[in-house]
């Protein structure tokens, strides 16, 4: 029955090729979505130790297969898959604010950075990385973005978790230099 079920999941994430709510594929084999994700991790397990030309990600609460790294360069050849420019310090300065703070409109990414960023965020949304995710009930009803799976499987993670800490801006070491910046400031 085991095998049964590795191969019905594997079926669906082929036939799927977009992640699949580990949620839905629970509901579709009518088994919970431990079985799932402990399908999931037998079958990564044999893909690696078979060095299959493709792999199982996970990201967020969705599973997908993927062609593995290594191997990228000749579905490149073959799909005729152009390569993308990498992207701009703008680009990973604007990404990094909606990955950080997402849901997050323009103006708040304007105000962060200091400078418009229309054509960067039309730019990661076009690459797929950030995609608009409603609008806010405010006046002029304003778009808000927030990143997406390709983001997660471009960066490499399976979570918004697996970002990096902030690096915390650090204290003065004396109070009178504390008082003494807020009076600059002032």
């Amino acid at each position: 029955m085991q095998n049964h079920n590795k191969s019905i999941l594997e079926a669906l994430l082929f036939a799927s090729g977009d992640p699949v709510k580990v949620g839905k594929i629970a509901e579709i084999m009518q088994i919970s979505t431990d079985q799932v994700l402990a399908l999931s991790a037998e079958l990564s397990s044999e893909y690696d130790e078979q060095h299959r030309g493709f792999k199982l990600i996970c990201l967020e609460d969705k599973l997908q297969l993927c062609t593995r790294p290594e191997y990228f360069d000749y579905v490149r050849v073959l799909l005729e898959i152009k390569r993308n420019a990498p992207l701009s310090q703008a680009a990973f300065e604007v990404l990094a604010v909606v990955a950080y703070n997402q849901p997050v409109t323009k103006s708040f990414v304007e105000q962060v950075r200091g400078v418009d960023c229309s054509g960067v965020i039309s730019s990661l949304c076009e690459k797929g990385l950030i995609a608009e995710q409603g609008r806010l009930d405010l006046p002029g009803k304003p778009l808000i973005y927030g990143t997406t799976d390709n983001f997660l499987r471009c960066f490499g993670l399976h979570t918004l978790e697996d970002l990096p800490p902030l690096p915390r801006q650090e204290e003065p070491e004396h109070p009178e230099t504390q008082n003494l910046q807020t009076t600059l400031e002032a």
